[in-house]
């Protein structure tokens, strides 16, 4: 006997929902309007029924070929190529930037004097479930993103400073954890997405839309 629709875990409806959207979008069934409407119903909602009736009129099965991609997209990346345990990065008067795709170490320690730095962890590679953030900052700006898969605890003690954590930290237990510590002395720290639940999404469904479009057969 099927479980009651809101007695399941509203995320994992959200999920599925979602999943749905992007099939019938991708497959030339609804238009970019249509899924972009719709999509931000579902993710504004938390009533189960609302989210379901947004694909009452749709084909309900995502194929393997979308999950496939999507598991691929959306996962937590982890590298096979062992890191350092920890890098050292010295901002004074300067800045400095990790971004793309690059290793991440255990810890990263981060001074900052006059300087600033960035630290985008989107399509970065971990090599551990725990990374520590060791920060020093002194009249800098440090700016950290964060992708939406992975959680943060930020713990960074301010002095005539502003640190400011607006990452969500709601995914699964299993996923990669950012620990920030450290001293934030007349200086700015912020901790944050690079890009919300919906530009990953809509981003994910024109890739998908534009690869099927080139090859109908898949």
């Amino acid at each position: 006997m099927p479980v009651k629709l809101e007695d399941r875990p509203i995320e994992q409806v959200k999920e599925e929902v979602i999943d749905v959207l992007i099939h019938n979008y991708s497959h030339g069934i609804i238009s970019n309007d249509a899924f972009e409407r719709r999509l931000d119903a579902v993710i504004a909602t938390s009533s189960h029924q609302e989210m379901v009736d947004q694909i009452q009129d749709l084909d309900a099965a995502p194929d393997d070929t979308l999950k496939k991609h999507k598991e691929q997209q959306f996962s937590v990346h982890y590298s096979q190529v062992p890191a350092e345990d920890s890098e050292t990065l010295v901002n004074v008067l300067g800045e400095t930037e990790r971004s793309g795709v690059w290793i991440v170490p255990k810890e990263i320690r981060l001074f900052t004097i006059l300087g600033g730095s960035i630290l985008d962890f989107t399509d970065a590679r971990f090599t551990s479930p725990s990374v520590t953030i060791k920060v020093m900052s002194i009249l800098g700006s440090d700016k950290i993103f964060v992708p939406e898969n992975v959680n943060v605890l930020s713990k960074a003690f301010c002095i005539l400073g502003s640190s400011k954590n607006k990452a969500p930290s709601v995914a699964s237990l299993h996923a990669p954890t950012i620990n920030i510590e450290g001293v934030v002395i007349l200086s700015e720290l912020s901790i944050k997405l690079k890009t919300t639940m919906k530009e990953n999404f809509v981003a994910f469904a024109n890739k998908m839309k534009a690869m099927f479009d080139s090859n109908p057969k898949l």
